[in-house]
């Protein structure tokens, strides 16, 4: 029976290992600055980047585990090309996370330590301007001057991350979800706002560990963006990031409180050559209803060539 409580315990640990790999991700997902901004069609661009993330876990004083630690070191390879879709500025990225995840806790009184690493579920997102941001060549580009964008966005998160039913800890979810985003992008002069909000849909985890199903409930999202040019090429953004909701239920039995968390943090962006640009960030939680709080810093360099760049 006690070892039927450590692996259940253990089991908690794990899902809340795989929330905080994914968190890890967040930047590229759910806290991207200028992801409705205007750019030349037919530009390609290549992004390698590394985010480190470490945190604490509170759980319930019901739960006999203390002072939970975990860090993830995530490589993430993308892929985007600008387009031009009946003569709205649009885009399209692929993106590769890998994770090396690790986490320790107090069990009982013993520490007990988890370690796993592996491909994460990859993504594809598809964006196009409605309002405000017209398809144009590079030379058409160098006379645009950006007022108000209205855009839309679909993120695709495919079931194709390492995952076994019978391990505690998992990268991969086992399963599909689907974010449908608004976003609004405004500019005066130098400095930019930018708002965006989606929400994520869940396929069910059919394979869970110690269950037949599991389910979650939708995701809500909101991300802010105050974004200010420092020179051509180079530009700084504050940004804030809010979500809400995805409750989990496996096996028709509550798995899983709703979620409820506002993050906030930097982004630089500074080039170094004219195809060739470096990104660096950082977040931290300051409110999290669910307990757990983390910190996240990273760096990607991002190579862009195409027609008349």
């Amino acid at each position: 029976m006690l070892n039927a409580n450590i692996k259940r315990i253990l089991h908690l640990i794990a899902k809340l290992a795989m929330l905080s790999s994914v968190c890890s991700l967040a930047h590229a997902s759910d806290s991207d600055p200028r992801s409705y901004s205007n750019i030349p069609v037919g530009l390609n661009f290549l992004v390698i980047g590394y985010a480190y993330t470490t945190g604490n876990v509170s759980f319930s004083p019901s739960v006999p585990i203390k002072n939970g630690e975990l860090a993830t070191h995530s490589a993430i390879l993308a892929y985007s090309r600008s387009l031009d879709i009946f003569g709205k500025s649009g885009k399209v990225d692929f993106i590769l996370p890998g994770v090396s995840l690790s986490g320790t806790a107090e069990v009982l009184g013993q520490t007990r330590a988890r370690d796993v690493g592996g491909f994460a579920d990859p993504m594809a997102r598809f964006y196009v301007n409605l309002y405000g941001a017209p398809a144009l060549s590079a030379k058409e580009f160098a006379a645009y001057k950006q007022n108000l964008i209205v855009g839309v966005s679909l993120a695709v998160q495919a079931q194709g991350g390492q995952y076994d039913p019978d391990k505690l800890v998992n990268i991969g979810n086992n399963r599909w979800a689907f974010k449908p985003e608004l976003g609004v992008s405004k500019a005066w002069g130098p400095v930019t706002t930018e708002m965006a909000v989606g929400t994520y849909f869940y396929t069910d985890n059919n394979e869970p560990y110690l269950g037949k199903s599991l389910q979650q409930a939708p995701l809500y999202t909101f991300q802010g963006h105050l974004e200010y040019n420092l020179r051509p090429g180079a530009w700084a953004s504050f940004d804030a990031n809010y979500y809400t909701g995805g409750a989990t239920t496996k096996d028709g039995k509550t798995a899983g409180e709703s979620q409820e968390n506002w993050r906030v943090g930097g982004t630089l962006s500074l080039p170094i050559t004219r195809y060739q640009s470096i990104k660096l960030y950082g977040t931290t939680g300051i409110y999290s209803r669910t307990g757990s709080s983390f910190d996240t810093v990273g760096v990607g360099w991002v190579y862009r060539w195409g027609k008349g760049f």
